[in-house]
């Protein structure tokens, strides 16, 4: 322990731990590890796909970091660089040919319940592609606050640091991103409220 009470893990960057791994510390990997696979883990559950799938994603995240860790062009935000990749692999197996993309927290969107019409699948379906375009309508700082809420149980201040914003924003640009897509839903004809706790 350090005087302030961390450990030296805690008082290195995530810079410094990218460097160590280029390097070939394995001392540095393994606490880059263990820094984000939790979170990744998190968010991976937080696509309510089966255990298999979030674990194979989590998996084949760490292995894309493997391949690009040279490449990082700011080695202090691969928590951002991991999760952005983590949501895009579930991505890529949910858009696969007999699986259709979800939105998180919309757990009466599941497609594959089977006590629901046709009629209702594809009304749901069609919401929730109206709904994902409607997000991808916000500015990039709101979008991104919205997505790594939704797809991640983290506090606000590892929110904080993913996106590089003081803890005492992030509530407040919270809620002016759900009023703005609050309206960009009732565009699209969608009852935001029903959608946004």
């Amino acid at each position: 322990m350090t005087m302030d009470g961390k450990t030296a893990e805690q008082t290195l960057t995530s810079a410094e731990l990218v460097r160590g791994a280029l390097a070939g510390d394995g001392d540095a990997w393994e606490k880059l590890v263990r820094r984000y696979d939790g979170s990744l883990r998190r968010a991976a559950r937080s696509f309510r796909v089966d255990p298999a799938t979030a674990e194979d994603a989590v998996q084949t995240t760490w292995l894309r970091l493997v391949e690009h860790l040279d490449s990082l062009r700011d080695p202090d935000r691969v928590g951002s660089w991991l999760l952005t990749t983590l949501r895009r692999q579930i991505s890529s197996v949910l858009s696969a040919p007999g699986r259709g993309p979800r939105l998180v927290g919309l757990a009466d969107t599941d497609p594959a319940a089977p006590d629901r019409s046709p009629e209702e699948l594809v009304t749901a379906q069609d919401r929730d592609d109206r709904t994902k375009a409607a997000l991808n309508r916000l500015p990039a700082r709101n979008r991104a606050l919205l997505t790594l809420l939704m797809a991640a149980e983290l506090s606000y201040g590892e929110v904080s640091a993913e996106l590089r914003m003081p803890v005492g924003s992030i509530g407040p640009i919270r809620a002016r991103s759900l009023r703005l897509l609050r309206r960009e839903l009732a565009a699209a004809g969608i009852d935001g409220d029903a959608l946004i706790a």
